[in-house]
């Protein structure tokens, strides 16, 4: 491995491992975690949701259109706390030694997928990944979520299934089925649509 991959590589962990347990204070769980240089300079950009539970996820009942209440959402004050937690942790470790930009948001319908736990919890719904290295002679999926299991994601690409490294996975994001979506806005909305005959 390259010598600057291995740097960013251990970077990342340390950078994770140092935010994580701030997102956890704030009863949040924390999703992704991006690093990099861009033009304007570095930017640390993290994602965050509510915890996980038994029930419906955030997405998966955010209308409480299951008949349940429905789950509350990332607002901007746990944007703001978890900001200000882990500038002050960054600050103190020293992990970031140059100047960077630290960008806090909540996951939207295209949720990023890192670990083998969000695989597995996602399980059944599409999803779009893309890996470093060829697998099977491609680098992009997409297709159903067949679960995950001792590092392996397998994955149902049109009746094919794919059996991809998580290790080696470079992005991976749900991909929304906007149908859903469109019944969800109008469970939030309470439109109804009168297809009685006149």
């Amino acid at each position: 491995m390259p010598l600057i991959k291995a740097v960013m590589k251990a970077n990342f962990a340390d950078l994770w491992n140092l935010v994580d347990p701030y997102v956890t204070d704030a009863n949040l769980e924390l999703v992704e975690l991006e690093f990099g240089r861009e033009p304007e300079g570095f930017v640390l950009r993290l994602c965050i949701d509510v915890q996980r539970s038994d029930g419906p996820t955030d997405l998966e009942n955010s209308a409480g259109v299951d008949g349940t209440e429905p789950r509350r959402h990332v607002g901007h004050e746990d944007c703001e706390r978890v900001s200000r937690d882990v500038s002050a942790a960054l600050d103190v470790s020293q992990t970031i030694t140059h100047a960077y930009r630290l960008e806090v948001s909540s996951p939207g319908i295209e949720r990023p997928l890192r670990r083998e736990v969000d695989f597995q919890r996602f399980k059944g719904q599409r999803a779009k990944v893309r890996t470093h290295n060829a697998v099977d002679g491609r680098r992009n999926f997409s297709g159903m979520l067949q679960g995950a299991n001792d590092g392996i994601l397998l994955i149902d690409c049109d009746g094919l299934e794919c059996r991809v490294p998580i290790a080696d996975i470079a992005k991976a994001h749900l991909l929304p089925d906007w149908a859903e979506e469109f019944r969800k806005s109008e469970a939030r909305s309470g439109v109804k649509h009168d297809r009685s005959a006149s």
